[in-house]
Order: C-alpha cells, then structure tokens, then sequence
C-alpha cells in the first residue's frame, strides 16, 4: 500500500479494525442511543457501602466473546476491548480523563514517556501481576517483539513498531527505543504506544513448554499460535492458568457464551483504585425490548443497574436540554458520545459510468453537503441524541484539538438553493423531482461527458431505524436539485464488504458510488485524530480513495510537529474540501444509571469503564 510517511503505513487489518468497531456501535443503536451529560439525583449523596453486585446490560447480542489482548481483526470490537478485557490486562497507557479523550496518567501502568531527540524513554510503575510476579519492562517488550513477528494478526498495527529500532530493557522498570525520525511525541504517545498492552512471562510458551517470545522475536510465531489457539476455548477462560494472570483490578469469575460475564475484585491490584463492589455482572439479552423490560419492571428479573434505554423508547430533547424526561424513576439518563466522527464515503475511484470525474468535482460534493440536513436529523430521528460533524476532527467533547473554525458548526448547513446554484453555474441543467444532467461538458469538469446523469447507487446499513430515516430524508432533499440516490439497504457486513476500505488498495471491486455503514470513524484506541490513517493519498481506511497531496503534506506536518497551528491549519483546509461528506454523530447509547450506584458518571468518550471506581450508597 502507499504511504506518504516513512512509518510503514496502515495495514487492512487497521480498516476492518475500525469499521468493525463502528459496526458494533452501529447495531448497538438500533437498541440504544448515547454521550455525558445526566439529568437526575446520581450525583446526590448518601452513605457509600462496600460490596454488592452492579450489574451492566450488554447491548443485544453483543457479548464478549475474545480474551487474548492481542487481537486480530476478526474478533476486535469495542465490548472485547473496553467491556471485558481491559478490565483484566491493563493496556500501557490508559486514556479518558473525565468526559476528555486525554491521557490518564493516574491509570496508567507507565509515567507518561520522555523525548530526547528520536530516543523513547519508558518508565514503569509499581505494578504487580496476580500470580505476584512484578510487571516489567520486558512484559512491554514481549507484546512489541509479537507485533513485530505478527503485524498481520493485531487490529491495531500502524507500522509501529517497525518504525524504530533498538528497543532495550534497560532495568526493570525502564526500556529504551530509537524512531525512525523526530515524530510529534503526542502522536507517538496518542495513537502509538496507546496500543501495547504488557503480557506477563507466563503467557511466553508454547504447546511444548516455555518459550522466549519476549527476548527473541522469531520465537513469538509459535507463541502466538499457542495463545490465540488457547483464546478460542472460550469455555476454559475462567479455569485457564493463563487467563487467570492479570494486572487489571478484576478477575474473570464467570463466563459463558450465552455473554452472561462476572469479575470480582483482582486483590493484588496495585493502581490508584480499588474496587469496591463485590462483584461486577455483564448481562445478555436478545433484544433491546427484553432489557428495557427489565429496566422497568426490575422485581420480574435481575435488577440493571447500569443499562440503556432504546433510541424507540427515548424522550425528545427540548430546546438548551442535553436529554429529555426521563421515563424510568431511579434512573439518571445519561447519554454517551463516541471520540469520534461520522459520514458517509463517496467513491472517487468509482468504476461507474463516469461517476468518480463528478464526484471529484467539489462543486458537486458540496451540493450534496448541502442536501444534507443535519439539525433536522438530529432533531428528527435522533430525537436530540446526535450532534453535528464538522469535518475530520470531532467536535464532541470539545477539544484542543478543534480549531475555531471548527467550533463554529456546521460548515454546510442545509441549503437547497445554494446546491442548485452550485450545479447550474458550473453546466448541469437541473431538474426537480427528475434527473439533472450535464449539458455544459467545458463547464462540469473534466472527464465528464455531455448527458452525463446525477443518478448514483447509496448502499447503507439496513436494521438502524435513525439512518433508514436519514437515508430516506437524503434522497428526498437531493431530488429536489435532480440528484436521484438509488438507495439501496443491506446488512452491515455487506456494506463493509463492498466499501470497507479503499478498493484500488485492497484490490477489491470499485463498482461502487456511496456507501453509509452507520458510523464513520472511532478515534480509540489511538486517540489522536490525525489524518494519516483516513485521508491521506492511498490509506487503506481512505474507503473513497480521496487524494489531495496538499492534504498529505499537512498531515506530515502533524505527525512531525506538536505545533498545534499545523494542526488547526489541517482540518481548516479539509474540512470544505469535503473528503467524505458529513452526517451527524449519533449517540453510543442512552445509558441509564440507577441513581444508587455512584462513579459511574461522567461516562468516557473513549467508551472504556471503570467499575472499580463504582459503588453503592444507602
């Protein structure tokens, strides 16, 4: 694949990672809704007790379902990694402050790294595993020996760490490593190290017995195959000698495949928190409607104490409200916003008629921008529970990293008349309620031929009731300039398979022309919302092949420097340069937390938990 910087680029596996993620908050929505903001007596007081068991709705048919912390793309998604395993094998680094995508120093296993030219310093905390073994630098360098054997096979790969060289244990407690240039340290904190986990020394072995993985990469093949065999028995993850080893405040105490998940309390747990609760329960349901009856009825089954109320049910946001009435007494209703953007990809490398010279066109791709009526469908179909997307850095929670221009909304707020005169000033003649078409070549672009029709193929997630509503709204407000979207539902997976990454890359058919799986993009576990992995010219994730080589060396610019002024000058050029054309971020889910339970509250966009910080009052 071709890559601008010298980092070694993306793999496929970091696409499916990302979009299977998305898919997983996708569905999640059809049940739910979700951001931070509460409307109730959850931050009152009352007199903390210890123990007791808090337990957790998951979303419908969406249990854990993957132990190994070294995932591939096949089984990564946001439950396995914020829901269930970071609960046990702390990653390196831990981020969410508060409602801030930022680095959590207090629970992180290591003092935020240090830059002195290219050289990495990394120094550890006092951390223990279960079995009392210290977790030590080699532990670090166990996980980056295996992602450098087995790039292929971890969700999270960038080129990292390829990128640098002579990674050393200096002590225990202290490892060392070379980049390959001078690198913006936010960056290589944000979305670099954010992804090691340490594994501990009883995990470096095989079917045969110990083995060195954590010194000696070629050895970590063998160890991979041995773990992620003994990952897919999923009914030994509570008897496992292996899995039973953690440096997490939980234990896994029960599992089954029907998603019903228990931990208690890991007492060896060295960090800032312990958990108070006794015991804390995932519990599964197939449907959003049998937990909501839950929800509501609790003496009929097991109480929920912290669960979601379906995007059906949700009472609509007033005007300067963050959420409605709530209808459940008990409850503080909470909804939790994805880091992250959403959008739908319009193919630039379209093999359809010649549909890619029109899409390249940003005339065209702001007309369509807009077409599309964010406020309305977050006041519609999302009821309140969305907000809008600016361009490619988010704009919910608001950040440092959101220039001014970007704060200021909407760049394309709903506007017909100026679509209209955006296709008729540059040679289309429009037909309402019909087929617009070019009857000016000179004047709609190159490589578009007289006649050419606005009439394109929209493939979107079928099953998510907000984005059917949106898509239908879509082709409305488009055929009122002539652009006819032939839309065209299908199953997630199908979505994905079709306009999952860039199609000239992965070498897959580009037969295509839009494409809306639902939610567009995640910034976690890598928490910086640099271009590189989405925009840049030839990026695997780049779904509509977008390529701006002003673009890219904007980017470099971010990757290289923590100037934040690169930064804000980046998204300021791209966002109207409409690489994919925005759609509003909808809530992750409507989170109800019964007003009993304390620490739940803020939720993290980042979307990981922290039950150890969880507790009863009376």
């Amino acid at each position: 694949m071709k890559s601008v910087f010298p980092l070694s680029g993306l793999s496929r596996s970091r696409a499916r990672r990302r979009l299977l993620i998305a898919g997983v908050a996708a569905l999640a929505l059809a049940a739910a809704g979700c951001s931070s903001s509460n409307n109730s007596s959850a931050s009152a007081g009352g007199t903390p007790i210890t123990g007791g068991t808090a337990v957790m709705a998951e979303a419908p048919q969406y249990p854990p379902t993957y132990i190994f912390p070294y995932m591939d793309s096949a089984n990564v998604s946001n439950v396995n990694l914020f829901d269930f395993q970071y609960l046990m094998y702390r990653p390196l680094y831990w981020f969410g402050t508060g409602d801030q995508p930022t680095l959590n120093t207090s629970l992180s296993l290591a003092n935020p790294p240090t830059v002195s030219g290219r050289t990495v310093t990394i120094t550890l905390k006092p951390y223990v595993w279960s079995d009392g073994t210290p977790v030590t630098a080699q532990d670090v360098v166990f996980w980056l020996n295996m992602e450098l054997a087995e790039p292929d096979n971890f969700f999270g790969y960038t080129g990292f760490p390829t990128n640098t060289s002579n990674i050393k244990v200096v002590s225990p407690t202290e490892l060392t490593m070379t980049m390959d240039q001078a690198y913006n340290s936010n960056w290589f904190l944000y979305n670099e190290l954010s992804q090691v986990t340490p594994m501990p020394a009883a995990w470096d072995r095989t079917a045969s017995g110990p083995s060195d993985c954590a010194t000696t990469v070629k050895d970590c093949a063998a160890v991979w195959t041995y773990l992620t065999g003994q990952a897919s028995h999923l009914s030994s993850y509570t008897s496992s000698p292996l899995w039973s080893i953690v440096d997490g405040p939980w234990k896994l105490s029960t599992f089954n495949t029907d998603g019903l998940v228990t931990f208690v309390p890991n007492k060896s747990y060295s960090g800032p928190v312990k958990p108070k609760l006794a015991v804390f329960e995932e519990l599964p349901f197939t449907t959003d409607a049998a937990e909501y009856n839950v929800l509501r009825s609790p003496s009929s089954g097991s109480k929920i104490d912290v669960g979601y109320l379906p995007n059906q049910d949700a009472p609509p946001v007033q005007s300067g409200q963050a959420v409605g009435a709530n209808p459940l007494g008990g409850y503080t209703l909470a909804p939790i916003y994805p880091w992250g953007i959403d959008y739908y990809a319009m193919n630039f490398q379209s093999t359809v008629s010649d549909h890619a010279a029109v899409f390249k066109q940003l005339y065209f791709r702001q007309a369509m921008a807009y077409m599309m009526n964010q406020e309305a469908i977050i006041k519609g179909p999302l009821r309140g529970y969305g907000t809008v997307t600016v361009g490619p850095v988010a704009a919910t929670p608001a950040t440092s990293w959101l220039s001014a221009q970007g704060r200021s909304g909407d760049p394309f707020p709903y506007n017909p008349a100026k679509a209209k005169s955006l296709l008729t000033s540059n040679g289309w003649t429009v037909v309402p309620g019909g087929v617009s078409t070019c009857t000016n070549p000179a004047a709609c672009g190159p490589g578009i031929t007289k006649g050419t029709a606005l009439s394109f193929n929209f493939a979107y997630e079928s099953g998510v009731t907000w984005v059917q509503s949106e898509m239908v709204q879509l082709q409305s407000n488009a055929a009122q300039i002539g652009i006819k979207l032939n839309l065209d539902p299908k199953p997630f997976a199908q979505v994905i398979a079709q306009a999952g990454g860039n199609c000239v890359v992965t070498k897959s058919p580009c037969n295509w022309d839009l494409a809306n799986w639902g939610f567009g993009w995640s910034f976690s576990p890598d928490y910086l919302p640099t271009g590189e992995e989405l925009f840049q010219c030839g990026a695997v994730s780049n779904s509509g092949g977008y390529c701006d080589k002003t673009d890219d060396s904007m980017i470099a610019q971010t990757l290289t420097s923590s100037n934040l002024q690169y930064f804000y000058q980046w998204q300021n050029y791209l966002a109207p340069q409409l690489p994919v054309e925005y759609q509003p971020n909808a809530a992750y889910t409507l989170t109800e937390v019964a007003d009993n339970l304390k620490g739940v509250l803020p939720q993290s966009p980042t979307l990981s938990i922290t039950p150890e910080d969880w507790y009863f009052v009376k």
